[in-house]
This record gives C-alpha cells, structure tokens and sequence, in this order.
C-alpha cells in the first residue's frame, strides 16, 4: 500500500467536494478503513495535520450543504466515520490537531473527557498554524487549500502569511495591531502574547514587540466553498 494512500484519499475527498461531485464512494472507503491502517498510514505529525485538515475542511462543507442544523450542532454533532468511529468536527479540530484541548479554556487545559481513539490518533505536539488552515464556511476563516505531506510545512507557512497579512492592520504610529480574534481564542497555542508578536516576527517581519494587540471581530457571515484561487 502507497504509504501516502490516507493522505491522497483526504485530498481527493477535499476535491469532490469542490468540484461539487458525489462523495459517497470516498466517504465509505474512509467508513471502513480498518483502525490499524489509520496508524500505520499516519505514522507523523506531517501526514496527521495534512490528512485531518483536509478531511475537516471537506466534511465541514458536506454537512453544511446536507444537514439542517444550527452552527453550533454542526461542529459538535458526530455526523461522518473514519474507521467505523463516528466523529464530529470538534473531535477532529480540539480533539486530534490540538492535542484534547478543551474547547473553551483558550488552550490552556486538556479535555478529560476526549475519547480514546481521539487521544490514539492525536497529534503529537500542536502546531499553532492548522487554525490558519481550518476552514469552518464563515466569511472571517482562512480560505480552503489542499494539504499534501510533501508540502506541509511550507504549506501552513503560506495559509499563516497570507491569512495575517490579510486580516492584520497596523497602527505604527500608536503602536497598535488590528488583528485576527483567532489569537484571543485559541490564546495558549499561540503562546499567549510574547508567542503572538512571536509569530508576526517570524512569519511577516514585523515587529510589534512594543505594540498593544487588539482583535477585529469575528464575521459568522456563510462564505461557503472559498478556496484559495490556486487550488486544484
């Protein structure tokens, strides 16, 4: 078996979707995977944020368009198998690519209660640049791209360049950025505010080590099917 096999599979889901074709086929492959494969096949923190990225942002787009639900169901209902184990969206986002963090401590505490096959199949240490890659259909969220694991990192280095570079405003003059509530939820992964000013430093060149940060609000507004121009 094509050790990336998993990982093309969750691209080729995330390209049905955008192409507007059926997914049952693909959705069923996934469904009866034997959990063993998921292990073997996803032996490191490249192939699991490629593979969960790509099955979240896919997923997300599915149950929009197929389930009448409200916002807040559609991310903690488990609608969708992966090995015959139901997830939901926040298993995958919370659970695997944040390493069981809960949900609303802003990343500072575990969730006690996550399930075994999330803890089994989690990543290994968080990767601040997968909230710069999850795209959850509102018109504030980073545009959908297609992660492979030849690729990735260089990959979320873009998705979090262009995302901040897009979403932040400076005030060089009163030393203030504008910038993403992303950072004020998820606070902790950034590495609290040293962390934050951090990353402007690494991934935009921009010093704001004496900058006071303001977060922009937040628009829920349904902006559906919004991938970056140049995927496939």
């Amino acid at each position: 078996m094509d050790q990336n096999f998993l990982n093309k599979l969750s691209e080729e889901l995330l390209l049905k979707v955008k192409m507007e074709e059926h997914t049952a086929a693909i959705r069923l492959e996934l469904e009866s995977l034997n959990p063993n494969t998921l292990l073997i096949n996803l032996s490191n923190d490249h192939k699991k944020i490629a593979f969960w990225i790509n099955v979240y942002n896919a997923y997300y787009q599915i149950i929009r368009k197929e389930e009448n639900l409200s916002k807040s169901a559609v991310y903690s209902k488990k609608l969708f198998s992966i090995t015959g184990e139901l997830l939901s969206l926040d298993d995958v986002e919370h659970g695997i690519l944040r390493r069981y963090r809960y949900k609303y401590s802003l990343g500072y505490f575990a969730n006690l209660w996550a399930s075994k096959f999330v803890k089994r199949h989690a990543v290994e240490k968080l990767d601040y640049r997968i909230h710069f890659a999850l795209n959850c259909g509102a018109e504030s969220c980073p545009p959908i791209a297609f992660y492979n694991v030849k690729d990735i990192d260089e990959q979320l280095n873009k998705a979090t360049k262009g995302f901040l570079d897009v979403e932040s405003e400076f005030n060089d003059q009163k030393k203030i950025v504008y910038t993403t509530a992303l950072f004020k939820w998820f606070y902790a992964d950034f590495g609290g505010k040293k962390g934050i000013k951090k990353i402007y430093k690494e991934q935009l060149n921009k010093d704001i080590s004496d900058y006071k940060i303001k977060y922009k609000k937040y628009s829920w507004e349904d902006d559906l099917n919004n991938f970056v121009p140049d995927a496939p």
